[in-house]
């Protein structure tokens, strides 16, 4: 069985070895066909744009790379209540850092960097660091999950009455079973 390697709709891959020794910026944007591909993805009416400012900094000798980015996205989300279109603004800035798998880093190495950390690097991939994932990563968790227009309130359907028909209800057929077999 072989595996095919899925594409990301916003990819921005950046190869490390062609990295300057200090930091280096970028400004990426999604075209509208890979807005159209992200709305589906994440649950979404439309992206309405997506744009990014990223820093890469290698630090020091390591091979470890930290990654700082600001994001702005222009959305629409459905309410959950009114099921209306909802437009919505996303600002997020981010930081993580990625490191090569077999990465081991020197005591000596004045790096916060550490497998062990509650976020552990992630690993550079065939010697790339798609940036564009890594936004759309962040889009993700920034998006609210049950977004809801200001207005829209929640109404609880009404309880339904007890209806005494003369019928027997069919639970009590089922508790006296259970009853009997006990």
């Amino acid at each position: 069985m072989h595996s095919e390697s899925v594409i990301p709709e916003f990819s921005r891959p950046i190869l490390v070895d062609q990295l300057p020794a200090k930091v280096s910026r970028r400004s990426i944007e999604a075209e509208p066909t890979e807005r159209q591909a992200l709305a589906e993805r994440l649950g979404l009416v439309e992206v309405m744009s997506l744009t990014a400012k990223v820093e890469l900094e290698p630090l020091a000798r390591s091979g470890f790379i930290r990654v700082n980015g600001r994001l702005t996205a222009q959305v629409v989300q459905t309410c959950v209540v009114t099921l209306a279109p909802l437009a919505a603004t996303v600002e997020e800035a981010f930081e993580l850092t990625f490191g090569p798998p077999e990465a081991v880093l020197d005591e000596e190495d004045e790096i916060e960097v550490s497998w062990d950390q509650q976020d552990p690097p992630d690993p550079i991939v065939d010697g790339c660091i798609d940036i564009g994932e890594v936004v759309v990563e962040h889009l993700a968790l920034a998006l609210d999950p049950f977004p809801r227009a200001p207005d829209a309130a929640f109404q609880p359907p009404p309880e339904e009455p007890e209806i005494t028909d003369g019928r027997a209800n069919p639970f009590a057929v089922l508790s006296s079973l259970r009853q009997k077999k006990e």
